[in-house]
């Protein structure tokens, strides 16, 4: 696949590594340094331009472009580009942005703008600080098949109740399936033998309830899980308070700044926006939020947030979860205590990478800075996988494949050894990153 992208940002480099060893990558960006950079650092064709031009699509070779991915830090200019694009190629468009009315605004024209594909940063966002929330300990959460399976990824405490066990012992939940194991820099894909120890990072997946009720299991909350503290009514932090009022909770929302304080009370009707500096103790005891399960850090400032974090550790909350733009912060932040570390960039790369997949690849989750995936895919006629049982397809596969879930007519089928995959049947698998390309090649 030919790809085009413009704009060699966090998103646009993101993009580009993980797609420069399978496919012919061109990035366009208008800053010299940059391009020079990519130029050593990645196996892609690097140009120095200006994307929105047609003159420099062209030097592209635009015409023979199977995708074009616009991720420029402008969202009118993202537009642009992929209306220049069509002028000249029938590849797919991809446009990032960063406010949702935009989004609305696309999808209400019926794709519009000679966009093929709208990304909304902040509301990906937004929606993966709801989905970690809803479920305590889980340091990435992930739907697939329209929210009938998750994938989640929990840390395990010394005093968790499957501390020391197999994972033979430990799986004693329907629908739920032990996919993985992270253990320092060591990826363990798991059987029944493999032991869970502290410390290490387990991925599940399986049907909402059933992984809830695994969450539920490696925890003891003390506290409602309905008091939720955003910190920072930035684009994120306002989309997060819609995001949980559209699901029935009623959040509060600390913004220090006026203006956007009482803008954010006006359209939040759920939210209770309480105007002040979040680094004020007093007022924080004085709004009782350390009795919150749970405080989002949200102030579109790296520092600031981890700041608001580690306060919210001392005053006793539970947990907390920080937006933070520079992804070289993430283990930092983890390190200190913050407990998940929220990169939209990395959302959106995310997001964008499954358009170049098969088309059988209908959805694609990142783990580990993609150590490994987690794609759902739907059982074809031609596939390896048809007609045969689990057990008969594995051998066939390479080792690092693990099959999570099945979902059969909106029902959910838990995999084991003699299941036989039919068509039609949704496939949630878990495929460790250095035989993704065998594996894709094969279902």
């Amino acid at each position: 696949m030919r790809v085009v992208i413009v704009g060699a940002g966090e998103v646009g480099r993101s993009i580009a590594a993980n797609l420069e060893a399978d496919h012919d990558v061109i990035v366009i960006d208008r800053d010299e340094r940059i391009v020079e950079e990519l130029t050593y650092s990645h196996d892609v064709l690097t140009i120095q331009g200006d994307g929105t031009t047609i003159e420099t699509l062209r030097e592209a070779d635009i015409e023979r472009a199977d995708l074009v991915i616009a991720c420029t830090d402008s969202d009118e200019s993202n537009v642009v580009i992929c209306g220049a694009a069509k002028t000249a190629t029938e590849g797919f468009t991809i446009a990032r942005v960063r406010r949702r009315t935009l989004l609305e605004t696309w999808e209400g024209s019926q794709g519009g703008f000679d966009v093929d594909f709208m990304v909304c940063t902040d509301l990906l966002t937004a929606q993966t600080i709801f989905r970690i929330s809803g479920l305590p300990a889980a340091q990435d959460v992930d739907a697939f098949i329209g929210g009938l399976v998750q994938m989640a990824e929990f840390e395990i405490d010394a005093d968790s109740p499957i501390a020391n066990q197999t994972i033979r012992d430990a799986d004693r939940y329907d629908s739920l399936t032990f996919a993985a194991v992270f253990r320092d820099d060591e990826m363990i894909v798991a059987t029944g033998e493999t032991i869970i120890q502290p410390g290490d990072y387990v991925v599940v997946i399986g049907s909402d309830d059933s992984v809830r009720n695994f969450a539920r299991d490696l925890t003891c909350e003390r506290k409602n899980r309905d008091e939720i503290v955003i910190v920072g009514a930035s684009e994120v932090g306002f989309q997060a308070a819609r995001e949980f009022e559209s699901h029935g909770y009623h959040p509060r929302l600390i913004e220090h700044d006026p203006d956007r304080a009482r803008a954010a009370a006006e359209s939040l009707p759920g939210t209770t926006v309480l105007e002040s500096d979040a680094t004020d103790v007093e007022f924080l005891e004085r709004e009782h939020v350390d009795e919150a399960n749970i405080v989002i850090a949200a102030l579109g400032n790296d520092e600031k947030n981890l700041l608001v974090s580690l306060l919210a550790r001392r005053l006793g909350i539970d947990r907390t979860v920080a937006v933070i733009e520079n992804l070289e912060y993430a283990e930092l932040f983890e390190t200190v205590g913050v407990d998940v570390a929220v990169n939209p960039r990395e959302e959106t790369a995310e997001e964008i990478v499954r358009f170049t997949r098969t088309t059988r690849t209908e959805k694609v989750a990142m783990l580990e800075h993609d150590r490994a995936e987690v794609i759902e895919i739907e059982a074809k006629l031609d596939s390896d996988l048809t007609g045969r049982t689990i057990q008969d397809s594995m051998a066939e596969l390479p080792a690092g494949v693990v099959i999570g879930a099945i979902s059969r007519g909106g029902d959910i089928v838990t995999p084991r050894g003699t299941t036989v995959i039919e068509p039609g049947d949704h496939i949630v698998l878990f495929v460790d990153s250095n035989v993704l390309d065998a594996v894709i090649e094969a279902i």
